[in-house]
């Protein structure tokens, strides 16, 4: 049986014709290209962190995955024209009990020491994944089997319709790496020099300036067209558009505003945007406490009316934002839509005086992932013109998000931002059930529903019960939903295919076997 998407229908025929074309249906014979040769180089909006090396640390965004889809590779993961495609998997099947899930491995699929990919690695895998949602998936799994070396059965405890959607996009869980080695480096060594399955692998890292990466000529769907892959942390708009200008670099990840419309008027260099699945929003982590203002549901109401995310998206992003007002992506499963955004400055004052805060309040921190601190700016003033006065505090993304994730961000506001890949259910159960990895409180209401979709077996009845814990996540305001984010890169002459924008919703280059040089 071929394993069901994420509404448990069976893959669709045109999935499988489109799999076929790209050299992923199972069967398929290894792409042959001639040797990889010269070298690209990216300017990152970030600076790396070894946690982004090691698929068992993934957290609940789309950053890790700027990493993991070239040195490592999953069972199955989202590639061009397939949300839930065949990798280091060839095939699968679910039981009709749904109880059972079994795995097929592709035959001869080596890691960077030439180790073969088997059962083991792919339980060993899965026992030690520490990351997001790792709680909810180990709950549901009552056992992982190697009955031989190309074969690996998942029993869980009750039928559950997102456990690929988990599996294979939603955690790091289905990403694999050597059960021999990790176990010989230790964790700490496997970040040091990560070794993986994925299309190039790791030759040097330097903390804040470069990781190096070179092509793994065994990769299994085809041999990589580009030697060597460089990515530079270069966090200074300002530089990286300099770089891609001067040929030092070329391509730059993040380039906004008046840089934007420079780089589009620039010969030679081409703007790409991308609707991404990363919605950003506002959080408000004192909402359960009840000393704080915005325990007031018309507080969190009147940060919402303050915004005018229509100007904020054509000032800093040219409008290709997707203004959504919603946490979750428009093109997530089950996604319902909410009452569109309103900027209503005199109202959100209004609701402060009704809160008891006529002449506004100190609201704190604004805590941002410095690579948007000018989108934080922008909402810093907006929320100041209504009387609710915060600073801003920027920190680089690593430390940002682990201070999230490890519920440090305690005081005042934040801006919130995921791009991780699943659905409905699994951005809800990253950022608003309880238990949650980036939870800090939660709404009994919204969370009693969780466990009633993840058994509905009916897609009607489970859809219905999504769209409710929207609709209240909606009238709790427990958010201030800005947009799904436009992502803009700058593209140099030397690039042949820069490979982004081909896996739907995903900001960065991917699959990187597939780069090419111009005229290569």
């Amino acid at each position: 049986m071929i394993a069901p998407q994420n509404d448990g229908a069976a893959m669709r025929r045109r999935d499988l014709l489109a799999l076929a074309a790209l050299g992923l249906a199972a069967g398929v014979p290894r792409q042959a290209v001639a040797a990889p040769q010269g070298q690209l180089t990216w300017a990152l909006h970030v600076s790396l962190a070894p946690l982004w090396f090691d698929p068992a640390d993934t957290q609940a965004l789309i950053t890790p995955f700027m990493v993991l889809y070239a040195l490592h590779d999953a069972m199955v993961k989202p590639m061009p024209g397939a949300t839930q495609a065949p990798c280091l998997a060839e095939s699968w099947s679910m039981s009709e009990d749904g109880l059972t899930w079994d795995f097929t491995l592709r035959d001869g699929v080596k890691f960077h020491d030439g180790e073969p990919v088997t059962a083991e690695d792919v339980k060993f895998s899965f026992e030690r994944y520490r990351g997001a949602n790792q709680e909810l998936i180990k709950q549901r799994v009552a056992a992982i089997e190697a009955p031989d070396p190309r074969h690996v059965r998942f029993r869980l405890n009750k039928p559950w319709s997102d456990f690929l959607t988990f599996y294979s996009s939603a955690s790091g869980a289905g990403w694999i790496v050597p059960k021999k080695y990790v176990e010989k480096v230790g964790n700490a060594g496997f970040k040091k020099h990560p070794i993986g399955a994925g299309p190039y692998k790791f030759v040097s890292f330097t903390p804040g300036i470069e990781l190096v990466l070179e092509a793994f000529d065994g990769y299994w769907r085809k041999s990589p067209a580009v030697k060597r892959v460089v990515m530079k942390s270069v966090p200074d708009e300002t530089t990286r558009l300099a770089a891609l200008k001067h040929g030092e670099i070329d391509i730059a990840y993040s380039i906004r505003g008046e840089l934007a419309e420079e780089l589009q008027n620039t010969p030679g260099l081409k703007l790409n945007s991308i609707v991404l699945q990363a919605t950003n929003w506002i959080y408000f982590p004192e909402q359960w406490d009840p000393k704080s203002p915005w325990h007031d549901l018309r507080v969190r109401q009147a940060a919402n009316l303050a915004l005018d995310r229509n100007q904020m998206n054509q000032a800093l992003f040219l409008g290709g934002c997707n203004i959504n007002n919603s946490i979750i992506p428009h093109s997530f499963e089950h996604y319902w839509q909410p009452p569109p955004a309103v900027y209503d400055p005199p109202k959100a004052r209004e609701l402060l005086a009704a809160a008891g805060f006529p002449n506004g309040f100190d609201a704190g921190p604004f805590t941002v992932d410095s690579s948007y601190s000018n989108m934080g700016e922008v909402a810093v003033d907006y929320l100041q013109q209504v009387g609710i006065r915060c600073k801003l505090v920027p920190m680089e993304r690593a430390a940002f998000a682990s201070a999230y994730a490890n519920k440090k961000l305690t005081t005042g506001i934040f801006r919130a931002a995921s791009g991780a890949f699943g659905n409905t259910a699994t951005r809800l159960a990253s950022f608003v059930v309880k238990g949650g990895s980036n939870v800090y409180g939660s709404y009994p209401d919204i969370d009693e529903l969780y466990p009633l979709q993840a058994d509905e077996l009916d897609a009607k009845k489970r859809a219905a019960i999504l769209e409710k814990m929207q609709s209240l996540v909606h009238e709790k305001a427990i958010n201030a939903p800005i947009w799904e984010l436009a992502f803009l890169n700058g593209v140099g002459p030397r690039v042949g295919e820069s490979a982004l924008g081909k896996i739907a919703g995903f900001p960065y280059t991917a699959p990187f076997e597939d780069l090419t040089l111009k005229g290569a």
